[in-house]
């Protein structure tokens, strides 16, 4: 069971790089396309993906809250810590592709 849940952190993590910067580098072309700036845009696009990449990387919210409502309710606390560390996860792979998108842009990304 050990294994699945790092299969799970790495699964998450990667999930939400792949969200940010892929919705970032596409979106780019579309603002090339309507003639706006691209490398510009694409900062702003990568800040407005963030908590969405986060939702898709868990999977949705459902499964997180109903995480929390066992760890609460019946006691599993595991199960709640377990959400937790891969929603950190989830979030250390949006912040690695915010850096990313910064390097590529030479912008800071606020």
């Amino acid at each position: 069971m050990e294994e699945r849940f790092l299969g799970s952190m790495m699964q998450c993590y990667f999930i939400a790089l792949g969200v940010v910067i892929g919705g970032a580098f596409i979106g780019s072309i579309g603002a090339f396309a309507t003639g706006e700036p691209p490398l510009t845009l694409m900062g702003r696009i990568a800040k407005s993906l963030r908590i969405w990449a986060i939702v898709a990387a868990i999977g949705g919210t459902f499964d997180a809250i109903s995480n929390f409502e066992r760890g609460i309710f019946e006691g599993s606390t595991i199960d709640m810590l377990k959400q937790i560390i891969i929603i950190i996860t989830a979030m250390g792979g949006v912040q690695t592709a915010l850096l990313v998108i910064e390097w590529f842009i030479q912008e800071e990304i606020e």
